[in-house]
């Protein structure tokens, strides 16, 4: 994820997807800017949500633990999810895309701030349950990509018809592993 980032600096909308979105680059002034702040912002969030499930980190480091997860939830409310369900209103793939994107970033939010609320309870079990559920859907950025792989490398689809299928398939199977591990591990 750090090398696709990476792929968007400097700056410019001749590059990767963004060769594919010029009708929005061109046409809505607050496009690019919004999608490089998702972009940015996204690896910040799966770097820190990577460290939130260590348990050395947990036992050893809760003060980095705490940290990390500040900049975590902030990464995502402030930054991360409101760009996500932005640029999800203008994907490709058509309605079956764009529904997906904005349902996956809204949950994305709601996941976050309710794990935020219940830590600020200190409902530490419940907080961990949103965790779960909301760096499933951050890890989606990774999913999403490999499923493409998947599907191109197996079934040699259209590129619309891969879209649409990989929208759903990027952060549906993560939620489920989540809700799994949940059962297993937490209750």
């Amino acid at each position: 994820m750090v090398q696709l980032t990476l792929r968007y600096v400097p700056l410019s909308s001749e590059v990767s997807f963004l060769q594919i979105k010029q009708t929005e680059v061109s046409g809505i002034k607050a496009y690019l800017p919004i999608f490089y702040v998702h972009v940015y912002s996204a690896i910040f969030v799966l770097l820190a949500g990577f460290t939130q499930f260590n348990a050395r980190i947990l036992t050893n480091y809760p003060k980095i633990h705490k940290s990390l997860g500040y900049l975590y939830v902030s990464f995502v409310l402030v930054f991360a999810s409101p760009s996500g369900i932005f640029i999800g209103w203008f994907a490709n793939g058509g309605l079956i895309a764009k529904t997906s994107f904005i349902i996956l970033g809204i949950l994305w939010f709601w996941f976050t701030l309710k794990a935020t609320l219940l830590i600020l309870k200190r409902k530490i079990t419940a907080h961990k349950k949103f965790m779960y559920r909301s760096f499933a859907l951050a890890a989606s950025a990774i999913t999403l990509r490999l499923w493409k792989v998947i599907l191109v490398y197996l079934f040699h689809p259209a590129p619309m018809d891969v879209y649409q299928i990989i929208a759903w398939l990027g952060w549906i199977p993560n939620l489920l592993i989540a809700e799994w591990l949940i059962k297993k591990k937490i209750v």
